[in-house]
């Protein structure tokens, strides 16, 4: 079964940045879109901000497997509805893969349910991967290094995660959970944190190689789960086992419930 992933870039800084430009004549999200399909089980396409629902549509949403998220400027131009719609694709068993400044995307602040704010500046950064075992840390060795990059560092306000992948250190000796996994409703969500826009990060083949392992591990081959967001009424007479209604009633049966 092909993968089916979006690659989602607010596309600001390819625009407005010859730096940026030079290092992604295909914008950022070009570039990881390009790297994941050199997987023959991945398809990847992109989005960016500027496109009609930011490229995000409800048919376009509902036939994707994985949607990978970067954004850095451009955070409160997201529509809420269209994180509302990404929320519930991720409910229903969409994975998402959340990149580097995408932390504090409304997408991800919403699922987690926490500021989502570190501590940051420009170093170099040598990404360990402390659980080697995992499916999204293969072929990656003992650790990965990155000359130039933009230092996130501790404490990083999220919730305790499913599983801690990598760790980062950086010059001038902080330290980051820069790999980190999460479930919410069907849908695996992984954060990887390497990815600034003024530096070839995610032309580095290791990087790459975690962003694919990362679509596979968050493909959730099971159909939608579509009905996550009803609470529907379950009247007595159609309950598993043969029961005699009890109590006083606020609701009538097959009554929806209560927002």
């Amino acid at each position: 079964m092909t993968i089916r992933a979006i690659v989602w870039g607010e596309n600001v800084h390819e625009q407005t940045n010859a730096t940026v430009r030079g290092l992604y004549p295909l914008g950022m999200h070009g570039t990881i879109a390009a790297a994941l399909n050199q997987d023959k089980g991945i398809e990847a396409t992109a989005a960016t901000l500027q496109e009609p629902e930011h490229g995000l549509s409800e048919k376009r949403l509902a036939a994707t497997d994985v949607l990978l998220w970067w954004g850095h400027a451009a955070h409160g131009e997201v529509k809420d509805e269209v994180v509302e719609r990404v929320q519930k694709r991720v409910w229903e068993g969409m994975g998402l893969i959340v990149l580097h400044s995408g932390h504090y995307s409304k997408i991800f602040k919403r699922l987690m349910g926490t500021p989502c704010s570190l501590k940051w500046r420009e170093a170099g950064e040598r990404v360990w991967a402390i659980n080697r075992g995992h499916p999204i840390a293969q072929g990656i060795g003992e650790c990965l290094e990155i000359g130039e990059t933009e230092m996130y560092g501790e404490p990083f306000a999220v919730p305790e995660p499913l599983e801690t992948v990598f760790i980062s250190w950086y010059e001038g000796g902080e330290v980051f959970r820069s790999g980190l996994t999460y479930q919410r409703g069907a849908g695996r969500i992984f954060y990887f944190s390497p990815g600034h826009e003024t530096y070839p990060i995610y032309h580095n083949e290791g990087v790459q190689q975690v962003l694919r392992n990362a679509v596979h591990w968050a493909h959730n081959p099971a159909p939608a789960w579509a009905g996550i967001t009803d609470a529907p009424n379950v009247p007595a007479d159609k309950a598993k086992e043969k029961i005699v209604q009890k109590g006083l009633r606020l609701h009538a049966d097959g009554d929806k419930g209560m927002s």
